[in-house]
Order: structure tokens, then sequence, then C-alpha cells
């Protein structure tokens, strides 16, 4: 990693407390939950990609209200570099308040917590890590053969603006500046086969796009 991408990175972890902060500062916390579980609600009916019985489930990249929140009882394991920070700022995050979820902090890039798993939710959050091609082979390696991974993520609609964004940085949110192409061929070169890519959101500069994936069943 190039000490500009370190930089990027550090400056983007460092926003993003900040923003959540003073976001949720300002909501009502039981009607943002109830707000927040609704929009993953969507998001699985839209999307068709929902636990089966028995599956071993990862939310990768889960922030403070991540899609765990909408998949009780089903037990899930829940990933994030900054959860500590989430825990110790937001109230609902305190033990007991989701009994069936299993919470680790740490970078994706570092791997799962309790690998394999059947399913992996990785959304909104693939575009804050700080080296994408190690993140995605963790993910990856994640899975068990034949699991399926849900990559939601704003993609680049225009080619030249996603070079200016990378130069500038024009969303400093996100270290990450990506197409959909540029989605597509990095989950197929490891060896991931698409099962699905839908756009959710339309943008003018970005498209919030999920991309549901399978891994081979003889594993990558």
């Amino acid at each position: 990693m190039s000490l500009r991408s370190t930089l990027l990175w550090q400056l983007a972890q460092s926003l993003e407390q900040r923003w959540w902060r003073r976001y949720l500062s300002k909501q009502p916390i039981e009607a943002y939950l109830a707000r927040k579980t609704a929009y993953w609600q969507r998001v699985l009916v839209e999307t068709g990609v929902r636990p089966r019985p028995g599956e071993r489930v990862l939310d990768a990249g889960c922030g403070p209200a991540g899609i765990f929140i909408a998949l009780a009882p089903h037990a899930v394991d829940a990933l994030d570099p900054l959860l500590e920070v989430y825990r110790r700022d937001f109230p609902h995050l305190h033990a007991g308040r989701y009994p069936s979820v299993q919470f680790y902090p740490g970078p994706l890039e570092n791997g799962a917590p309790n690998p394999p798993y059947d399913l992996v939710y990785c959304l909104n959050a693939i575009n804050h890590v700080r080296d994408l091609d190690t993140a995605l082979s963790a993910l990856t390696a994640a899975l068990t053969p034949g699991g399926r991974l849900l990559l939601s993520t704003d993609a680049h609609r225009f080619r030249p603006l996603q070079r200016v964004f990378r130069l500038l940085p024009g969303d400093a949110l996100h270290p990450q500046q990506y197409t959909t192409a540029d989605y597509l061929a990095k989950l197929g070169e490891r060896g991931l086969e698409i099962v699905q890519c839908r756009v959710l959101k339309r943008g003018r500069v970005f498209d919030y796009v999920a991309f549901e994936a399978k891994k081979s069943e003889i594993g990558y």
C-alpha cells in the first residue's frame, strides 16, 4: 500500500466516526433503528438473498446498524474495524440488545472471525476498506464452497469522474472509487459466479449497486 492510500484510508476512518456521531446524535434511536430495519427488509426482498435455515452468516463491515439488526433470530457474526468505537458511543450496541449476534472488531482485510460462512453480507462497506483486493479475497476465502456473497456499494457511472474522484479525492469518506464493471471483474477474478447485478438506487455520479455472487462448489 502506498503512503497516499494509507493516509486516505485513515482520513476516511476518522470522518466515518465523526459522521456517525453527528448523525445519530440527532436521531431518536428507536425510530432510527425501526427505519433502518425496514430498509434492510426491503433490501432482502429486492435482492432475494436471505439466510436459509442452519446457514452460517457474516455481516462484514456491519457499522452501527448493519443488516444484522434485520436477521433475528438467525445467528450472525458481525465484523467492523470501528466496532469498539460504535459500541462505546452508541448504547443500542451494548450486550443484550442483539443476543443472536456475535460482534468482532477488525478490518475486513484481516479475514473473517469464524469461517467458513454460507452467506456473507458486505453492504455499503467495501468502498471504505484500506485495500480492496485484499478485502475481496478475504471475503471470498470466508465462504464455504457454494456459499453466497451479497455485496453492495456506490459505483461510479462515468470513467472520467472516477479518475477525478481518485485524484482529488472527491469523496473522502470512501477511499475506494470503482465502476460497476470494475467490481464485476474483481469478483470474477476470484472465481465467483455473478448471480445478479442490480441497481438499487440510481444517482447522478454513482449508482448504488448490489452484486450477488456464488463461490464455486470446488472452492477458490
